[in-house]
């Protein structure tokens, strides 16, 4: 009794610094684009991205659902299997932040959890139907953030030059939607996970999420967003594409749109994706060589990465634990 209760604390925990280090990395999808254009310093930008994190992190907990009781049967789960989770997750998001690469926590968490599942009670743990669902959304949502940034941005380069001078200040607003659009989708995400925790523990007597829980997740996220991320901020918003503030006006608009539609639905997704598609839609829509297309392929190849790998480590670290513990 006194392991699994450890185990719970260490599930809560891990929880904790995931969304810490989730805000901490991932705080480039809400500030890139308005550092890089210079409407915002870093600092403003970073407490903006913090500010309305926290907001969208309290907004519903649809997605936080969906995590707990979509990915994998919350009967057959037990903390060792989210321990082994976050811990793979964890370890993806150090190992990428290091480097730069602004990859996707989403897919480290999701993976993680797919993977210490199968460790845990084989592949018919697996909810095949729901897990099909979110993997289309993860595949379709960065292809549509690419179609809005390109149609928007194709759009507004029709307007008179005087008039993309308000966007110096649209683009605060933007900024402000992609934030909250940012904590509505990710910091749920270990909401699901701390909840599936609890529900397997016996003290929830169905899937739901406590206030306390949604605002540990959320304080977590928006401590770790207060940070920054600046390494990843850099690779998203000056290396994909050359941005003015109508080009960030086009991408954080269109990106939000994508993310808050999605955490309407439950649908777990990846905001790192949405964005830096909605980049590279925005730069095409100026002109095709305005993109720097190797930078580009070079993060697909990451986002590639991070399903199978996170999955493997997650497996292998669930594995350890059974035997050990």
């Amino acid at each position: 009794m006194l392991l699994y209760l450890s185990l719970l604390l260490a599930v809560i925990l891990l929880g904790f610094i995931f969304d810490f280090l989730n805000g901490f990395h991932d705080s480039a999808n809400a500030i890139a684009a308005s550092v890089s254009t210079r409407v915002l310093a870093p600092r403003s930008a970073v407490l903006l991205a913090a500010g309305f994190n926290l907001l969208g992190a309290l907004s519903s907990t649809e997605v936080a659902k969906m995590v707990g009781s979509g990915l994998v049967a919350p009967d057959h789960v037990d903390q060792i299997t989210l321990v082994a989770a976050l811990l793979a997750a964890i370890s993806w998001d150090i190992i990428t932040w290091y480097w730069g690469l602004p990859t996707s926590s989403s897919h480290a968490l999701l993976s993680g959890l797919v993977g210490a599942g199968i460790a845990t009670g084989g592949l018919g743990i697996i909810l095949w139907g729901s897990l099909g669902k979110i993997l289309l959304a993860l595949v379709l949502s960065p292809l549509i953030g690419f179609g809005l940034g390109f149609l928007l941005m194709f759009s507004l380069n029709r307007l008179p030059v005087q008039v993309t001078a308000v966007f110096s200040k649209l683009q605060i607003v933007s900024a402000m939607a992609l934030a909250f659009s940012h904590g509505s989708n990710d910091a749920q995400k270990t909401m699901g996970i701390i909840a599936l925790s609890l529900f397997s523990y016996g003290l929830l007597p169905s899937l739901s999420v406590p206030l306390w829980v949604m605002l540990l997740s959320a304080t977590a996220m928006a401590l770790g967003t207060g940070f920054g991320g600046w390494r990843a901020s850099k690779t998203l918003g000056m290396r994909l594409a050359h941005l003015r503030p109508i080009h960030g006006f086009a991408a954080e608009s269109s990106s939000a749109a994508v993310i808050l539609i999605n955490s309407y639905l439950g649908l777990p997704i990846s905001t790192t994706h949405v964005i830096g598609s909605a980049v590279i839609g925005v730069g095409a829509a100026k002109r095709l060589k305005a993109v720097r297309w190797g930078v580009g392929r070079q993060i697909a190849l990451n986002w590639a990465l991070t399903l199978p790998a996170c999955a493997a480590i997650a497996w292998l670290i669930c594995t350890l634990l059974l035997r050990w513990l």
